[in-house]
């Protein structure tokens, strides 16, 4: 099932711009990539906000719809409001359904609740959680899975391990040396045992609670100090 996002083009461009598009809850975008030129549009922010909440948003070759026409695009870049975490901006990439598209996907680890070190307390590290990869538009995954499920206390899996998809290759391992482009994507090791060490305290004579306090009240004396100046 294909995903559609609604557009508008738009011609103001500037901070200025952005700012009264976003007080009428609308996302200043761009869309840019093959032989066509770039694009300004806007997008509605409660679309693309629920269109986000769709994983396979991010693995998908979208339709976009502006106006009467169609483009096909992947999100390329998102943008948002460093405390609200709205969506400030996006791009979008024109893609070719001939031409190979390069891009992000996510790894899926499955067999986590059968494995039975797992069960037992032992730790499952995920030290890499998503890979580049490149693949044509219609072989593009919305994820890679990563079967965990007899994995033993000091075994992991790296790169070279991943199951593809027909078509899809990781773009690190096509470099001539594999070995040394390779990596550890998880391994299962014992539960880390973390030992706290209490210090104490030693009084020595002459050193009294209130000589503390006494010192205590000092210090907020020179900080009242400082703010009435």
């Amino acid at each position: 099932m294909s995903i559609t996002v609604n557009a508008s083009a738009r011609e103001d461009q500037g901070k200025g711009a952005s700012r009264r598009l976003r007080k009428e809850e609308k996302v200043p975008s761009i869309i840019y990539g093959g032989k066509a030129g770039p694009l300004m549009i806007t997008l509605s922010i409660h679309e693309i906000t629920h269109l986000l909440e769709n994983e396979n948003t991010f693995t998908s070759v979208l339709d976009l719809v502006v106006g009467e026409s169609k483009e096909s695009v992947v999100l390329k870049d998102i943008q948002r409001h460093p405390s609200k975490n709205t969506v400030t901006h996006v791009d979008f990439l024109r893609v070719d359904a001939k031409q190979t598209l390069v891009t992000t996907t996510p790894l899926h680890f499955l067999g986590t609740e059968e494995n039975e070190a797992l069960r037992l307390g032992n730790m499952l590290n995920q030290f890499v959680v998503s890979v580049e990869i490149s693949c044509l538009p219609k072989d593009l995954p919305h994820g890679i899975d990563v079967d965990v499920t007899n994995l033993e206390v000091g075994d992991h899996l790296s790169l070279t391990d991943l199951v593809l998809p027909e078509g899809v290759i990781i773009t690190s391992l096509q470099h001539e040396d594999i070995e040394a482009h390779d990596q550890t994507v998880c391994s299962v090791s014992e539960p880390k045992i973390i030992e706290e060490e209490e210090e104490e305290e030693i009084i020595e004579d002459g050193e009294s609670e209130e000589g503390s306090e006494d010192s205590a009240e000092d210090s907020e004396d020179s900080k009242d100090g400082e703010e009435e100046e």
